[in-house]
């Protein structure tokens, strides 16, 4: 059966007049903030004190939009005799999100939990060669990350906390201890006689 001549024509101008009678749910960006979902895709956000200058990130990164520059410290030995440690300090810590596909491989990558998404993504720069974010920058988007979301209530307690947990307990323990024992030798040294007494 041959299409009615001008039929594709009607179908269009029926659309059209079914969303004209329909009410606008444009969203008023400046003054109102769009509700993002929770784990939303945004900015990455760097925890420098995590950072260990590995340079996963950068190795594993596609865009090799990451910089990264580090020089080495001798730390002093924590007990005598013991040998002094070296370890790497962060000078610069840098995304350049003009490359950044957000792939998200340098935040599944960081052994040492230094790097998030943040939901932040109010970024826009006016020259390409600002949207080269330093350390600075990406802290300050490390406040904005959500906190994960809550354990089941019949999980296990995470590994790490009961580490934590149980090293607390036995220096709060030892503290206790060491403060009885403290007590303990005051009470029992001899009193010193009184100046009027001598």
């Amino acid at each position: 059966m041959a299409p009615i001549p001008g039929s594709g024509l009607a179908k269009g101008l029926a659309v059209t007049l079914r969303t004209m009678t329909r009410k606008s749910v444009t969203e008023q960006y400046p003054d109102t903030l769009p509700d993002l979902p929770p784990r939303t895709r945004g900015v990455i956000g760097l925890f420098e004190e995590n950072c260990t200058v590995c340079m996963l990130c950068a190795r594993e990164c596609p865009d090799w939009c990451i910089y990264i520059d580090s020089h080495k410290e001798t730390v002093p030995a924590a007990a005598p005799g013991g040998r002094e440690r070296s370890r790497n300090v962060l000078d610069r810590f840098a995304i350049d999100f003009s490359l950044c596909m957000y792939c998200g491989i340098c935040i599944e990558v960081c052994p040492f939990d230094a790097l998030f998404w943040s939901p932040e993504f109010e970024y826009a720069e006016t020259d390409i060669h600002e949207l080269t974010h330093e350390r600075d920058k990406l802290r300050e988007w490390m406040w904005t990350v959500p906190a994960p979301p809550a354990l089941d209530p019949g999980a296990e307690e995470p590994k790490e906390i009961a580490a934590a947990r149980k090293t607390a307990e036995k220096l709060a323990a030892a503290q206790a201890e060491q403060s009885s024992q403290t007590a303990q030798d005051e009470s029992a040294a001899p009193a010193e006689p009184r100046e009027g007494e001598r």
